[in-house]
């Protein structure tokens, strides 16, 4: 008998099929998520998209399902099919340099208040973790980061700013994410990257990839300027693997 799967299949749409693990995020369940998408994608033709989340994958499918019994049994197969390898892949890891300072920080000073922590230790305790990039969205190119200091842990804002600045470094309860272009949004904004994030004439839009690792290198603002001005600002993103 055949073990049984760890995800429970969901038909959200008659063209979308959502698969749900009952699991707490973490690093095995990240490469296994990441593995298992790799396979589908090779698998199947017809798909139009595939939506990543902590513990789904969403895919959407060109046609309606008109086999859904045959489709849950080929996605079994290749959930089967992933192996050890794939599960070792190495990841790349990324350096990103964030100011932390005056016009980036707009939330700096009222985190300082609420945690009780100097504005100077929540620079340190930020930018010393190795994040693990766990999926992008809700906007193309958004970061979702895993790896934050406890002690930084901080709910969204109530009522959330009508204009987040492109490439804000913000914090969102547990998490911490890079805001890749001017939005709204509701996360604490603690400093910013000139770093461009996402560009949508490349193969792949955003430098990084679910399953990679990123740590931020704090800079000043004079610094922030002179790679804003620069004629290839992408050059002071440090890439390793």
């Amino acid at each position: 008998m055949s073990k049984s799967l760890p995800f429970t299949f969901f038909q959200m749409h008659p063209k979308a099929l959502l698969l749900e693990w009952q699991q707490e995020p973490n690093l095995d369940l990240l490469h296994e998520i990441n593995c298992f998408k790799t396979n589908i994608e090779s698998h199947f033709k017809d798909i139009c998209q595939i939506t990543q989340g902590y513990c789904t994958l969403l895919i959407q499918w060109k046609n309606e399902l008109e086999n859904l019994t045959e489709i849950k049994a080929q996605l079994e197969t290749q959930f089967r099919n992933i192996d050890s390898a794939q599960r070792h892949k190495k990841s790349k890891h990324w350096t990103l340099p964030v100011c932390y300072e005056g016009e980036f920080a707009l939330d700096l000073e009222e985190l300082s208040s609420e945690l009780n922590l100097s504005k100077e230790e929540i620079v340190s305790r930020h930018s010393q973790p190795t994040y693990n990039v766990f999926f992008i969205g809700f906007l193309p190119g958004f970061l979702y980061l895993e790896g934050l200091d406890p002690r930084l842990f901080f709910p969204r804002k109530k009522t959330p700013r009508l204009k987040i600045s492109k490439g804000a470094i913000a914090i969102g309860g547990k998490q911490t994410g890079i805001y890749p272009s001017q939005s709204p949004g509701g996360w604490q904004i603690i400093g910013n990257t000139p770093i461009p994030l996402f560009n949508p004439d490349k193969k792949n839009p955003c430098f990084a990839a679910s399953g990679d690792t990123l740590s931020f290198d704090p800079i000043s603002y004079e610094e922030y300027q002179l790679i804003l001005k620069a004629k290839n600002p992408i050059q002071y993103l440090t890439k390793k693997g």
